[in-house]
């Protein structure tokens, strides 16, 4: 539904408006009223319009300055112009200029609904052209290799969730349903001497087209083996397999699989291959370390004697469920400490505590939880927090897990110290939070006599954005800006109204007015009385007051 503000200096043309048109029956919605242009535009950024009505011939600003004002904060925002037969010929050049539509008083509702269909007839023309189904499907089949690739690559460098991994293949047409996953990474070598490090020719043509042709081969038997996804990536050939069978048959399939590939690179190119195969991981999440595992094991291809294909689990000893403080853990931690509750960081730490079971030695144990504090210490830092400051001067927290007795003691401190750090930030950012208020209250309390003084002023004074800016003052002040410096401009002028007898327009201009008429209007919406009858109320009141 689009929002429409209606603007007109009469009050019974918008409450006719209002009762008149059939608003909902041509899903609009009337979000705000306004008297005149000023106001409109002060409305505007609060009320954030998709259509503006606006009478031409208003005071303190007319409609066609109030369509140019509004145009430059949101060119997409729809103006109808309200005129009269003596102001058609200007109403009527505002069209190339800034308004989208005019109508010639008087009118019928009848009109104004013709008027409105035909411009939401528009507004959803519009809307659907960005929106163009045939256009999108084309772009997106042009676009879908690179959405492939993309994809790949991001499974071997970053950890995200299941869910939006397989959300993200499933858009762009790959299968990773499996119920394991491996990673086997493929390099050739063109002089054949593999007991050297493979040497970079990815500069040279010839070798771009071996390496193209060795992918092409990885592909079709990857492809025959129903294993997964072959693609390249730094120079390598790699071999993503999804194991759809499980159990040992499964590591039967990417072993033969590797082989072929193997063989028929030799066959058809002629030139030594080394392939590194990572141990298989349970979750497509994991195929990262898959990856990290498969580069291990290609480096020993420089160890004599090592055959061509390089399993990790053949060179390394592989301890049950190794031990690793991933990235997507990382992160959950980070944003718990900076941004959630005491709930979430507590389940937090038990989904990483889970990960340690009796098999893990002490050594391996510790590690990990050293690189959880050093994740927590990272997210104090980046909150501007010292740890310094948060345990003392002289504090030595890797140490002291070195000390403690036994893992429940060291899970306990690693929770000890998560708790104190996320407080911390947690104090910190609301005092980062009141100390921007209080600067900007400051800042509004010195420069409300500036006509100029706006929410950009402010924020270019405090060097923060206007959307952040305006989403912490409306929290901590329950107003927005500019009702703030209404308020203080209208709570100085009834000062001045009380206890001195400066004119009307001299204390318009003191308070921040550059009209004085537009002052009174502002005057008598906040008070409901003029600035004259309130100076008359109050002279009567002091009187009244007085002792006899």
């Amino acid at each position: 539904m689009y929002r429409v503000l209606l603007v007109d200096d009469e009050e019974d043309v918008r409450e006719g408006l209002v009762v008149e048109v059939d608003w909902e029956a041509l899903d609009l919605r009337i979000v705000g009223l306004a008297e005149n242009g000023r106001e409109a535009l002060e409305m505007a950024e609060r009320v954030e319009p998709d259509i503006v009505i606006t009478d031409i011939s208003m005071p303190f600003m007319d409609g066609l300055e109030l369509a140019r004002r509004l145009r430059e904060r949101n060119p997409l925002v729809k103006v109808v112009i309200l005129t009269g037969y003596d102001e058609f010929d200007y109403a009527r050049q505002a069209v190339s200029i800034s308004v989208d539509e005019y109508l010639l008083k008087p009118f019928s509702a009848g009109h104004l609904m013709e008027l409105l269909t035909r411009l939401r007839a528009q507004m959803a023309a519009e809307v659907a052209e960005r929106e163009d189904v045939q256009h999108l499907r084309e772009h997106y089949y042009t676009s879908l290799p690179l959405l492939q690739a993309d994809l790949l690559a991001t499974l071997l460098h970053r950890q995200k969730s299941p869910a939006y991994i397989h959300g993200k293949a499933k858009q762009s047409g790959l299968n990773f349903d499996g119920k394991r996953y491996g990673v086997s990474v493929l390099t050739l070598h063109m002089d054949g001497d593999r007991r050297g490090a493979a040497k970079s020719w990815g500069e040279s043509s010839e070798a771009e087209l071996k390496q193209f042709a060795a992918l092409n081969i990885a592909e079709e038997i990857w492809t025959e083996h129903e294993a997964g996804h072959a693609f390249r990536h730094q120079d390598m050939v790699v071999l993503l397999y999804v194991d759809r069978w499980g159990g040992v048959d499964g590591e039967k399939r990417q072993q033969m699989a590797l082989q072929n590939v193997l063989r028929s690179i030799n066959h058809y190119l002629r030139i030594p291959a080394t392939v590194g195969s990572g141990a298989l991981v349970s979750t497509v999440t994991d195929v990262k370390h898959a990856y990290e595992d498969a580069l291990l094991a290609l480096d020993y291809r420089l160890v004599p004697g090592t055959d061509s294909l390089i399993y990790i689990a053949d060179v390394e000893r592989q301890a049950a469920g190794k031990l690793r403080f991933d990235e997507l853990k990382q992160q959950t931690l980070t944003r718990c400490l900076k941004a959630g509750t005491e709930a979430e960081l507590i389940e937090a730490l038990e989904i990483i505590f889970r990960e340690i079971t009796v098999e893990h030695g002490r050594s391996d144990i510790q590690l990990y939880l050293i690189e959880v504090l050093t994740a927590v210490w990272k997210a104090a830092q980046a909150s501007g927090e010292a740890m310094e400051d948060i345990f003392g001067a002289g504090f030595q927290l890797y140490a002291d897990m070195f000390r403690l007795p036994g893992l429940t003691e060291a899970q306990g401190k690693v929770k000890e110290v998560c708790m104190l750090v996320q407080q911390r930030i947690a104090s910190g950012r609301q005092h980062v939070y009141k100390d921007i208020i209080e600067q900007a209250l400051a800042y509004t309390k010195e420069y409300y006599a500036d006509p100029e003084l706006s929410i950009q002023k402010v924020c270019g004074h405090l060097h923060i954005s206007s959307g952040y800016f305006c989403s912490i003052f409306k929290k901590e002040v329950q107003l927005t800006f500019l009702q703030y410096v209404m308020q203080i401009r209208m709570e100085v002028a009834k000062e001045l109204l009380r206890s001195s007898e400066l004119k009307a327009f001299q204390i318009a201009e003191r308070v921040g007015f550059a009209e004085p008429n537009y002052f009174s209007f502002c005057f008598k919406k906040h008070t409901g009385i003029s600035p004259k009858e309130y100076r008359k109320q109050t002279v009567l009141q002091i009187r009244e007051g007085s002792p006899q």
